[in-house]
């Protein structure tokens, strides 16, 4: 039984009354003993807990603060109320009442009858203090609450009510009903699981005071792109429909339903129906998720001892083992106390350490399993000088449990050729004992190895990862040179050491006969060799222009610095991101900026660098004799490397669209073409296609895609809501993107936009405290997140440099089953 006293508004007067008698009874020094008498409650209501039972009524309350005749917008509502409780299955319909009168919250008799309430009110003070209170009771004891369109105006005065509602319209809201698009990011609640993933629709859509997204559960949003939302607009996160459980409660709104005809529609009843399901304790669901606070993220490793790298090296990569522990890499950049040697005549050139660190949950101990020698510590600088080479990417075997077995992405000091200042990149698999987290590292095998340039920096790639065929994909960067292009395609034929070009991408991501620039697919065997899987963009046996100019290997081309990819065991499909090249804004001239980009990948396929980027954006070619001097533009569906540097096949797959990418300006940016198809590339032109996302510095870090483990006991693991979802990050945490997104699996391999995205930055924490460089991050087998922050400084490790897990504590869905209306579904 809830007893309740006063509303938020009625409590602070009272609170002034008590204030003001205590101090007059001090100034006429009564007894010592005296207090001022207690303010009586409001209401003494006794509402049964939770309020309703298995015979479910609802009752909807349409009052309003203003005279006149019934709404036709309410009159709809309670219509279509009154015919979704009469349809669907039969243990999941319910008996409506609506009424005018605001003194049934008064009525613990026939309020504590209802399981949930409705509010179609219009705006203004509708319940007195105490019928407020009396509704504040209600809930406490564990009612429920809907509130439609106009209800988030009503007891404007009221912070409790506004907390109930979660968010209050703004004075500039657009007043005339408008068309738009609204993304359904809920795809398990029962009032949006069934609705489309992108619902167009006419209706009156507010703008809001304060953005309630992290202190409310949103279900779905309005995308502002698709019509007018005025003065007050809310941006990218504009919510429309959410819930929450509050003050013992549950609570429901939608911002829609401001037009009759909204009740005709069968999605609009469909999303009333979930949401009227849930309140009155018919079904549960998750109204948790995405509120920030049900969030905790946690450092795991202390900083380093002075001189050492006891707890990481140089973050580069992490995975998780079946049995909770995290392997994690460190690139080979050496702590301050190290030398770095940058002179080639010195046989220690850009000698450093890859390390292999180990931390087990059992313990929260990290133990260094291995140290490999690489090529990768000539610290920063120019082109000319700093690497990225070194201990790049990290699997575990499927079958780790029993064999031990890991696989590095690395490039050992032991293959520099300093002469012809190239080295040898290969991927390797050593086994580590499982009981004491040591590697052996005479146990390597090496699976695939291939020569790369190290010259000039840059764009190793190094992600590694699974499919559920036991296929193993292995990202490579272009190993090109960002500079000598004005930042544009790295199509610059003419530098060269030695005779081997560092700064023409046609040479490694643009050719099909070199493994720089793709990411490549095998099938390790246990023996240490590999075999190749069917399917992939090339055999190696093709006879096209006489032979001998494709790889096998290749399962993806046209890719310019893949640091991070994953494949989903699930639908085994593969996700990457790739950093792009370094100019600034578009030009007319030589094309797009910066792009950089993630995609969806379901089959083999060139993803256009570095002849086109984005939505099939090309470049314009440059060619010798004057590299200088713009020639014509690359054709995105026949693509030709006509290089001097290339040993592949001049005719080259066509290119396909990429899913994600953003510039210093904005998201997918995108401009008018002429009729040959050639984009404008004026920025005034632009139109931004994802105006959630926004560039400045720019490293994508592609991350995984959630899989809810439904049987699992782990009190960490990430909601249900999160399955499916792709986590998509960028190094730097200031405008550029940490998002989770849904795809259409409709168009997402052709290269379809992302349908709903969401902002993690308040739940995987940004700021120089926080996990403010994104390195690399997996969920493990507990469902928690684990993030690789890289630290503050370049080519080195510093105190901020650490392994981070984020784990939910929001609890399970509402209500408890033993609080169902009708028991367990």
């Amino acid at each position: 039984m809830h007893l309740r006293g006063l509303s938020t508004r009625r409590r602070i007067r009272v609170t002034a009354v008590a204030c003001a008698t205590l101090v007059a009874g001090l100034l006429s020094a009564p007894a010592a003993d005296a207090r001022p008498a207690p303010e009586p409650p409001l209401t003494t209501m006794s509402i049964k807990s939770p309020p309703g039972g298995p015979n479910v009524r609802v009752l909807i309350y349409h009052g309003s603060a203003a005279a006149g005749d019934e709404s036709p917008v309410v009159n709809a509502g309670i219509e279509a109320i009154e015919r979704i409780g009469l349809s669907g299955p039969t243990d999941q319909r319910f008996e409506v009442e609506a009424t005018d009168d605001a003194s049934v919250f008064t009525s613990e008799t026939r309020l504590g009858g209802y399981n949930a309430v409705v509010f179609l009110t219009g705006g203004g003070d509708v319940l007195d203090p105490e019928q407020e209170a009396g509704l504040e009771a209600y809930m406490e004891a564990g009612g429920g609450f809907v509130g439609v369109h106009d209800a988030a105006r009503a007891e404007p005065y009221s912070d409790w009510f506004t907390g109930l509602i979660g968010a209050r319209p703004a004075a500039s809201s657009p007043t005339a009903v408008q068309r738009a698009t609204v993304e359904v990011g809920d795809r398990r609640h029962p009032a949006t699981g069934a609705l489309p993933l992108e619902w167009k629709r006419p209706d009156l859509w507010p703008n809001w005071v304060k953005n309630p997204s992290g202190e409310v559960h949103t279900v779905a949003r309005v995308r502002e792109s698709t019509y007018r939302p005025g003065a007050g607009a809310n941006g990218a996160d504009h919510p429309v429909s959410w819930c929450r459980d509050y003050d013992g409660g549950r609570s429901f709104y939608t911002g829609m339903g401001g037009t009759v005809s909204s009740y005709d529609e069968t999605d609009f009843r469909t999303h009333l129906r979930g949401a009227l399901l849930w309140t009155s304790r018919l079904v549960q669901a998750d109204c948790k998720a995405t509120i920030t606070g049900n969030y905790k993220a946690e450092r795991l490793t202390p900083a380093n001892q002075p001189g050492q790298n006891d707890q990481i090296g140089e973050p580069h990569g992490l995975v998780t083992a079946p049995d909770g522990r995290v392997l994690y890499i460190g690139r080979g950049g050496a702590d301050s106390s190290r030398p770095v040697i940058t002179d080639w005549n010195n046989p220690d050139v850009g000698k450093g350490r890859g390390q292999i660190h180990v931390y087990d949950p059992a313990t929260k101990k990290v133990t260094l399993a291995g140290e490999l020698t690489v090529f990768g510590n000539k610290g920063g600088g120019d082109e000319l000088v700093k690497v990225e080479e070194g201990l790049l990417g990290i699997e575990l075997d499927p079958r780790f449990e029993q064999n031990g077995w890991v696989y590095l992405h690395y490039t050992p000091h032991s293959g520099v050729d300093r002469d012809t200042r190239t080295a040898e990149r290969r991927v390797s698999r050593f086994t580590l004992d499982l009981a004491t987290n040591r590697l052996d590292l005479n146990s390597e095998k090496v699976l695939l190895k291939w020569p790369v340039q190290v010259h000039s920096c840059c764009h190793a790639g190094g992600g590694l990862a699974w499919d559920s065929k036991g296929n193993l994909y292995i990202a490579t960067g272009d190993n090109n040179s960002s500079g000598f292009s004005g930042g544009y395609s790295g199509n610059n034929p003419q530098p060269n050491f030695r005779g081997v070009s560092f700064a023409d991408a046609r040479r490694t991501a643009g050719n099909t006969h070199n493994l720089n620039g793709k990411i490549l697919r095998i099938h390790p065997e246990p023996d240490g060799t590999y075999t190749l899987p069917a399917g992939n963009l090339f055999t190696g046996r093709e006879t096209d222009e006489g032979g001998g100019k494709t790889r096998g290997e290749i399962y993806v081309m046209g890719v310019r610095n893949p640091a991070r990819i994953f494949v989903d065991r699930t639908t085994d499909i593969l996700y990457a991101g790739w950093v792009g090249p370094d100019a600034g804004e578009p030009s007319p001239v030589w094309g797009p900026a910066k792009y950089d980009t993630f995609a969806v990948i379901t089959q083999a396929s060139n993803r256009g660098w570095p002849y086109c980027m984005g939505n099939k954006q090309p470049y314009r070619d440059r060619n010798l004799p004057d590299p200088s001097q713009p020639l014509g533009w690359y054709d995105c569906d026949h693509p030709k490397n006509e290089s001097p540097n290339n040993d592949g096949l001049v005719n080259l797959p066509p290119v396909t669209g990429n899913n994600i990418w953003y510039s210093p300006q904005g998201g997918a940016p995108d401009y008018p073409r002429d009729a040959g198809g050639i984009p404008s590339y004026r920025q005034d032109q632009a139109t931004y296609r994802l105006p959630w996302l926004k560039g400045g510095g720019q490293a994508a870090m592609n991350g995984p895609v959630y899989r809810y483990d439904a049987a699992g006991a782990s009190g960490a693991r990430w909601p249900a809501y999160w399955d499916g979802k792709w986590f998509v990050g960028d190094f730097y945490d200031a405008d550029q993107p940490r998002n989770a997104v849904v795809m259409d699996p409709r168009t997402q391999g052709s290269g379809g936009l992302p349908v709903h995205s969401e902002s993690l930055k308040k739940i995987v924490p940004v700021g120089n405290d926080g996990i403010k460089n994104l390195m690399d991050w997996k969920f493990g087998p507990d469902g928690a997140l684990y993030v690789l922050d890289y630290g503050r400084g370049f080519f080195t490790s510093d105190a901020k440099s650490a392994l981070w897990r984020v784990t939910y504590k929001g609890g399970g869905p509402t209500p408890a089953a033993d609080r169902l209306a009708r028991g367990a579904q």
